[in-house]
């Protein structure tokens, strides 16, 4: 029984990863907001209801192809930093390096960043199960401004009075351990990373800049210090 029910999972496994693999080729080709369960059926040779068994609706595939985008990303983001750590370069080179490898990700995977990071789908609302996948990133940034806090290496950007509630409140949430200054500065430097790479990736640097990977890595240098991080250089 036990062999039975190993093969049928190995099956199952198999197939699923089939559905994602012909559904992230039709987000290529026509965009989130057409894809389309019978369409995926129909290319993999399955009937409707089969499909049906692993997806019950598109939202539960489009949940799954979201998961599987930030899981990716995600762990990018964290190899760069342990290989970083590993080399024991300071906090600021870490920030850069992990801002890169999210970029190259982005570029390799424009279709799958959209559906993370562009338009909304229309109708659809994303489940709590793409939460903690989507705090990845975040997670890696806050956690190495964490450290150099630890490390007392950190200088406390300003901030307004009128948003220390607000920072505080951050810092309570997802930030413990990171003084409210740093929290602020951070959600905004996380915007104006994925912003930068939006632009680069969605066409609106298209005959305004020619080396933007240049301008990336100095603009992740500036954000590192931004935050409080000391002598932000090349990753």
């Amino acid at each position: 029984m036990s062999t039975i029910r190993g093969a049928r999972e190995r099956a199952r496994i198999e197939v699923t990863a089939a559905i994602k693999d012909e559904a992230r080729k039709q987000l290529a080709e026509e965009g989130a907001q057409k894809l389309s369960l019978r369409a995926v059926a129909r290319e993999l040779g399955m009937v409707s209801s089969a499909l049906y068994r692993y997806f019950p609706s598109r939202d539960d595939l489009l949940t799954a192809l979201i998961v599987d985008a930030f899981d990716a990303i995600g762990a990018a983001a964290e190899q760069a930093v342990a290989e970083q750590t590993a080399r024991e370069v300071p906090p600021a080179e870490r920030w850069v390096a992990v801002s890169c490898a999210v970029r190259e990700w982005a570029l390799a995977h424009p279709h799958e960043y959209a559906l993370i990071y562009g338009s909304p789908v229309p109708g659809y609302i994303a489940p709590m199960d793409t939460v903690g996948p989507a705090a990845r990133v975040g997670l890696v940034l806050i956690d190495i401004v964490r450290g150099a806090y630890r490390a007392g290496d950190l200088t406390l950007p300003p901030l307004v009075e009128g948003l220390r509630a607000d920072a505080e409140r951050m810092a309570a949430d997802f930030a413990e351990g990171v003084p409210p200054e740093s929290v602020a500065a951070l959600v905004a430097a996380w915007a104006q990373l994925f912003g930068l790479i939006s632009f680069e990736l969605f066409g609106q640097f298209n005959r305004v800049v020619e080396e933007r990977e240049a301008l990336f890595r100095q603009t992740a240098g500036e954000l590192a210090r931004s935050v409080g991080l000391r002598d932000a250089g090349k990753a």
